[in-house]
């Protein structure tokens, strides 16, 4: 079906995913980079056998989600977007209604059943109508930045430079050793003592015991702050206010909103990182907007990572939004 045969739509945009807080950033950071408008979310409660099989299709697909996207699906929306398996169902239902799709992570099977799909690079999918993005989408940019500042003015008055750590947790394919916090803080502690400035942290629920009582040990006494897990996370005050970014190599979405900064981003122990994170990491290390963090670490010029507009972009162009 093309464009012009699709039937009538409600003209509105919506984000579909399967709740996970990865996915629904992805979708609103492009929802939003296309549209000012805040895009609709329809929660999705996905039925079984779908809710094993999505994206496929079985006879009755259009209950996989109960019968209020059912109903839904009667007025589909001009753009919907899809983020994991559970939002590229329903996306590929709603464009067998009329939207125009864009699916977010590779859906796993046979690209054409939607109009765009956004992957990352370091899957390595390829198609006609696939987009390569490095890392991963998100909303950093000068605007949220800005209002991030805005809404966190005491960590602006902080001591410059503002060294932030941005902490998650090993993982398999990123298998960091807690115990090269304790060297990592012992550094950053005899710059902050030597230059001046502060040094703040914030934590993620990956973050181990012994790393959250390295960090409450490392920033005992020093300008700063840390999260650690209680209270509202300053997390984009922290994003706003930073100088310098240093990051544990686990995941992908702190260390692209890392690099959206302007600030210059040091990975700890970046070579432990195999599989995509690792062809991720190693990409960023040789356009040179990372660099691995050692004892010696200091600040050097940094282009930020700005993938979200780059796609939007495309994703305009190519659907004539």
């Amino acid at each position: 079906m093309s464009f012009s045969q699709r039937p009538a739509t409600d003209g509105g945009t919506w984000v579909l995913t399967d709740g996970n807080a990865g996915n629904l950033r992805q979708a609103e950071a492009l929802a939003r980079a296309l549209h000012s408008a805040a895009p609709h979310a329809p929660a999705l409660f996905p039925q079984a056998p779908w809710r094993w099989v999505a994206p496929r299709l079985l006879p009755g697909a259009t209950h996989a989600f109960g019968p209020a996207f059912a109903a839904d699906l009667a007025r589909p929306p001009a753009l919907a977007i899809g983020c994991g398996r559970q939002g590229a169902l329903a996306t590929r239902l709603l464009r067998r209604r009329g939207a125009r799709v864009v699916q977010i992570l590779d859906p796993r099977i046979d690209t054409r059943h939607w109009d765009v799909v956004v992957a990352p690079g370091h899957d390595g999918l390829r198609g006609e109508n696939v987009v390569s993005v490095l890392g991963s989408l998100n909303p950093v940019d000068e605007d949220w930045l800005a209002t991030a500042a805005a809404r966190y003015p005491a960590l602006q008055r902080l001591q410059r430079p503002r060294i932030v750590l941005l902490v998650g947790g090993p993982t398999r394919h990123a298998p960091w050793k807690v115990e090269a916090l304790p060297d990592l803080l012992d550094a950053l502690r005899q710059r902050v003592s030597a230059e001046g400035g502060s040094l703040l942290a914030t934590v993620s629920r990956r973050t181990p015991a012994a790393a959250m009582d390295a960090l409450r040990n490392g920033l005992r006494g020093l300008p700063g702050l840390l999260w650690d897990g209680s209270g509202a996370n300053p997390y984009p005050g922290m994003l706003a206010c930073a100088d310098e970014l240093v990051c544990t190599p686990d995941s992908v979405n702190m260390v692209s909103e890392a690099c959206a900064t302007r600030a210059p981003v040091h990975v700890l122990e970046a070579g432990c990182a195999d599989g995509r994170i690792g062809v991720f990491l190693r990409s960023l290390l040789e356009r040179g907007r990372v660099r691995p963090f050692n004892a010696a670490a200091t600040p050097f010029p940094a282009v930020p990572l700005r993938e979200t507009a780059r796609v939007a972009a495309i994703v305009r162009e190519r659907l004539s939004l």
